[in-house]
């Protein structure tokens, strides 16, 4: 099968053996690949792990094999889209709903990885974290699930709730579903990027507000005044930008959060150990979600109360390698790359 196999900031195109459920005790199911996007997390593992690695992980696909028939829910001809880790929801990090962090969910992956042509899937995805494709959606639009997911995830750890008011730092495919997600859930959101078509997407997709960046000092002004001048409740830092560190510090009111959901290039870059004490700032991270998330976010896309339809670019198979180039550059919010021709 069509494989792309990344390796020391190279991708080639490599036929790799056909996963077979007899490879994995005969029980989950093999899933042919439609479509799958194209993450920030798999730019960053392109670019810092030089390791021989399939990538991909926001998979649309059609189950052609599925063992046992235990799985009343999914049949062959089903098609879906899944989240790629599991949880056990039973271990100490899952009782306090750090999901994420629990060991079955780091070893729990999909194989090889989404920029293939097939896919293995387990039972325990099967159970969790596997969803039919709704018929009002096409194979890019619920792509989304897994990211929106993340998305609703960090919105939940900032306990956003109607009434208060947060500000989306970058614009970029994870900011313009992060301030969705923040009004799904009854907040108001200001969104804030250096690109001004991004501003204007945003105000297209419900924001309340979206202002370009001008620099720490008069953008932060400007989140003031709108916020009766004291600043957000919330800031989401989805820009991987170090730079973007004091501007969420400067826009975040007094007693308020700053949830991290991107790296920086600079890892010794840091949140202040004054502002945090003195202001009393909880500054958080969020990484990935749980598969209620998961269902959550399916609902919100299947209902059309997160819009995506616009925000990706299809690229095939064969150009994952410029599709990641694009992305890095801002030619594209989002790729798509899709495997099934």
């Amino acid at each position: 099968m069509r494989t792309a196999v990344a390796q020391n900031q190279k991708i080639t195109i490599q036929d790799r053996p056909h996963p077979q459920l007899c490879d994995f005790n005969n029980k989950g199911a093999i899933v042919k690949v439609l479509g799958c996007g194209l993450c920030g997390s798999d730019i960053v593992k392109f670019i810092h792990d030089g390791n021989e690695k399939v990538l991909g992980h926001e998979v649309v696909g059609e189950i052609v094999e599925i063992k046992p028939s235990l799985f009343s829910k999914f049949k062959t001809g089903d098609k879906v889209v899944l989240g790629h880790h599991v949880p056990c929801m039973k271990c100490d990090y899952c009782l306090n709903k750090n999901y994420s962090m629990c060991r079955q969910f780091k070893e729990t992956n999909i194989f090889p990885g989404g920029f293939a042509e097939y896919i293995y899937v387990s039972p325990l995805h099967l159970k969790n974290t596997v969803f039919k494709v709704p018929k009002n959606l096409d194979d890019m639009e619920i792509s989304f699930m897994e990211p929106l997911a993340c998305c609703i995830r960090a919105v939940e750890r900032a306990e956003v709730q109607k009434g208060t008011t947060s500000l989306v730092i970058g614009l970029g495919s994870i900011g313009l579903l992060m301030g969705q997600a923040v009004k799904a859930f009854k907040g108001d959101v200001i969104g804030c990027d250096l690109i001004e078509e991004r501003v204007a997407l945003a105000n297209n997709l419900n924001f309340d507000a979206s202002i370009r960046f001008e620099d720490n000092d008069e953008t932060s002004a400007k989140v003031k005044e709108m916020t009766c001048g004291l600043g957000a409740d919330v800031v989401f830092m989805t820009s991987g930008s170090d730079k973007a560190i004091e501007f969420a510090i400067k826009a975040v009111r007094d007693g308020g959060t700053i949830l991290v959901f991107s790296s920086v290039p600079n890892d010794t870059a840091g949140y202040t150990n004054n502002d945090i004490y003195y202001r009393e700032l909880k500054v958080m991270g969020s990484y990935s979600p749980s598969p209620m998330d998961l269902a959550l976010a399916h609902k919100l896309l299947s209902k059309k109360k997160v819009v995506v339809k616009y925000l990706s670019t299809s690229y095939p198979l064969e150009e994952l390698a410029e599709a990641i180039q694009d992305t890095v550059e801002n030619k594209t919010l989002k790729a798509y790359i899709k495997i099934d021709n």
